[in-house]
């Protein structure tokens, strides 16, 4: 039975190449402490692949038998309520051997099935309280992997934080408190085209390592080899592998058994405080992070002392996705400083100058203002400006904000109501208890007047739709600077608010979606970055696009909430139709009739500006914001 579930995926030792990435999930592996890794890259470069092999390279784990959170029955600081408190009477605990396991976390978990619940059909049929464990329970002492980690709602990914961050799960659900060992290793992967990251969540993965499609010829032949070899014969396929697989499993055992005896010098710690600084990182897990890896990647190598070579390839896991200076800003790509060792002490293989490359860091990838932002910031440099923040305090809408929700699959649970018209969500625990108090006996058949739905706390979704001018006019007094440092300002709160973000750029014979709804914000910088300027101006045909596209996402979403924002300076010379001075205020008012929220910002500034301007026609139909510039 065991082999045939060993043969489900290709073996650790036969993936080719990612050597970073092996590296990184091995060292998590001996130290869990680490805080997860985070494989970032392409589809279809083995980020999957990786996690699932790793379990079978790892050693069995000692669990208490009749325990379902796997907890460790030799050490009562990893053990649950019951287990511990059977521990304190003197029970002599069952003892099982169990073989690492992969938890998959589904993106569209709740939070009752993440942490735990409330056992309901247990309390219908006897009447007692007791917990239904979530998925935090089944990966304890595991390995959760969390599969487009970046589409993770964001009050899910904060619970599972807040577990991995304690190592424990606490359950607060009607009248039952319950807490339990959740220490996992936590792998995320994630295709960066799909959208960034949050920041807070980026920073708790440990380590983080970008995994590529190799660049060879050769090595993309061997792949296809070994998984033509692997899918003709997979019983012969691991046994080629058993002997590197068996090695390395004893590899990860003989490490976690020296782990507490490998010592990082006082020297390496300082040199490493002061990379940390100079790389401008504020987060203190970075250190903390880096010495855990180093330490690991030491005793992975049968020694116990940290040596600069380990803390040097501990920085390359630890350190490239917290050297962002803003949400946006793309990490450096080029190498790390390498620490300098201390006088007298120096490594032969690191006699290069590195002060050269640290100064490059200093002052290019890592120094100055983020080139995205630039014009924004120029922008709000100009004479009798006001600052872009003002501009943008229209943004923070109540339509943004956490409500309270029936009948919304999606949120946290907060209390229970009686529901209105058709019944969705149901509470059950809170339909029983309903159930009992009208003199109902268990086994509980609740009635329909004693149904009760869930109220939850959720933030509805959102589309910003950004509307672009670029025609011909806004190239005067340099307005299309303005226009496009605003457009970004926008994106950065967009990212922020997590709200999805479209693009309409519109110039010449008509507009274009330059971007279609996505959370990949930086490709919308791009493409704010790389429209051109000049040609007609068709704001009709903009508006049109805005009422297409919010209608085609609401078919998708029918809670979607759209805001739109109009970044012109209401020239507009090509209709749709007819004349441009009657479509204008007939679209406007299909926007308002519509429910989009509409901001117009007017990048006229102050003094005169020839030639029409529709936007006061905008903001009168549409009954839109106006922000002067």
């Amino acid at each position: 039975m065991e082999a045939c579930e060993r043969r489900v995926v290709l073996p650790f030792s036969a993936i080719v190449g990612q050597e970073n990435a092996k590296l990184a999930l091995l060292c998590v592996a001996v130290d869990p402490l680490i805080g997860g890794v985070l494989l970032r890259g392409d589809k279809g470069t083995g980020k999957s692949t990786l996690v699932r092999a790793l379990a079978n390279v790892l050693p069995e784990i000692e669990v208490v038998a009749d325990c379902p959170f796997n907890c460790n029955p030799r050490n009562p600081l990893e053990m649950c309520d019951s287990c511990y408190q059977r521990h304190m009477r003197g029970e002599e605990l069952p003892v099982a051997r169990r073989k690492m396991r992969v938890v998959d976390l589904p993106l569209s978990i709740t939070v009752d099935r993440l942490v735990g619940t409330i056992d309901v059909e247990r309390f219908l049929k006897e009447g007692r309280r007791a917990l239904q464990h979530g998925v935090l329970a089944e990966a304890n002492r595991g390995i959760l992997y969390i599969d487009e980690v970046n589409l993770l709602d964001d009050y899910i990914a904060d619970a599972l934080l807040d577990a991995a961050a304690m190592g424990w799960n606490i359950i607060e659900r009607e009248t039952v408190s319950f807490k339990h060992p959740a220490r996992f290793i936590l792998v995320g992967s994630m295709n960066p085209e799909e959208g960034e990251l949050r920041p807070q969540i980026l920073d708790r993965f440990g380590l983080c390592v970008e995994v590529t499609a190799p660049s060879t010829p050769e090595e993309r032949a061997e792949i296809v080899r070994r998984v033509e070899s692997f899918h003709k014969d997979p019983a012969s396929f691991y046994e080629k592998y058993r002997a590197s697989e068996e090695a390395i499993a004893e590899k990860v055992t003989r490490a976690r058994k020296l782990l507490p005896k490998v010592e990082v010098s006082d020297e390496l710690i300082k040199l490493l405080a002061e990379t940390v600084i100079s790389l401008g990182i504020k987060t203190s897990r970075a250190e903390i992070t880096t010495v855990k890896t180093a330490k690991a990647i030491a005793a992975l190598d049968g020694r116990a002392k940290v040596t600069l070579s380990d803390l040097e390839r501990a920085m390359e896991l630890a350190l490239p996705h917290r050297l962002k200076e803003k949400p946006l800003q793309q990490p450096p790509r080029a190498q790390l400083p390498k620490p300098k060792p201390p006088a007298g002490r120096e490594d032969p293989r690191h006699r290069e100058d590195s002060s050269h490359q640290h100064s490059h860091h200093s002052h290019s990838s890592l120094g100055g203002r983020d080139r995205l932002y630039q014009a924004a910031d120029a922008s709000a440099q100009v004479p009798g400006k006001v600052s872009l923040d003002s501009y943008l305090a229209s943004t923070r809408s109540s339509r943004d904000a956490v409500a309270a929700v029936v009948g919304y699959p999606r949120g946290i649970p907060v209390y229970y109501t009686v529901p209105k018209g058709s019944v969705e969500d149901v509470d059950l625990y809170a339909t029983a208890l309903w159930a009992i108090l009208s003199g109902k006996k268990p086994p509980v058949k609740p009635s329909p007047e004693d149904l009760r739905v869930r109220v939850r706390k959720a933030r509805p979704p959102t589309l910003w739709v950004l509307m672009l001018d670029s025609s011909g006019s806004m190239s005067i007094q340099k307005r299309i600077s303005v226009a496009k440092g605003i457009a970004k300002k926008l994106v950065e709160k967009g990212y922020i608010k997590r709200s999805k973000i479209s693009l309409i750029v519109f110039r010449g014979a008509q507009a274009t979606l330059a971007a279609p709804p996505t959370r990949n914000y930086l490709s919308i910088l791009k493409a704010i970055d790389e429209t051109p300027t000049g040609g007609k101006t068709p704001l009709s045909s903009a508006l049109q696009m805005l009422l297409n596209l919010a209608r085609r996402e609401r078919m998708k979403e029918k809670t979607l909430a759209v805001r739109a924002f109009l970044i012109t300076d209401g020239k507009a010379n090509v209709p749709l139709y007819s004349r441009v001075a009657d479509e204008i205020p007939q679209l406007s008012k299909a926007v308002k009739k519509s429910k989009i929220s509409l901001s117009v910002y007017d990048t006229r500034g102050p003094g005169i500006s020839p030639g029409a301007s529709y936007i006061q026609d905008i903001v009168e139909h549409a009954e839109a914001k106006l922000i002067e510039i």
